[in-house]
């Protein structure tokens, strides 16, 4: 299995693969994700595309102000932040259910969304 750096940067920590010149992918892990999960995905996928994964803060919001939304807003800022005018969204689990209400606000946004084990299918 291969390392990756974690990037932290302003209010992110992510990994990438670096600029490739495609639509950058962007990979939503789950409740108990872990970057090992995307292993294939992103040795795939990173040599025509930039991989990103954002490690979304699920742990480090107040249990107060959790919240789906909270985390659809989280990836908003961060696609904005690394100035995407088109990502592709996969997201597995709980990071399927924040690629779907990220794509219902920012349709387009969005060139493709693939989910996987996705909670939150309406």
């Amino acid at each position: 299995m291969a390392s990756h750096n974690i990037i932290e940067s302003d209010m992110f920590r992510y990994t990438e693969s670096g600029d490739k010149g495609g639509t950058p992918v962007i990979l939503l892990h789950g409740l108990l994700g872990a970057l090992s999960n995307f292993e294939g995905i992103i040795k795939h996928f990173s040599d025509s595309h930039n991989v990103l994964v954002p490690i979304l803060p699920i742990f480090e919001i107040s249990l107060r102000s959790l919240s789906v939304m909270k985390l659809v807003e989280y990836v908003e800022e961060f696609i904005e932040y690394k100035g995407y005018k088109e990502v592709h969204l996969l997201g597995n689990s709980l990071g399927g259910h924040i690629a779907q209400l990220y794509t219902l606000k920012n349709p387009n946004r969005v060139r493709s969304m693939i989910l996987t084990g996705s909670s939150g299918l309406f």
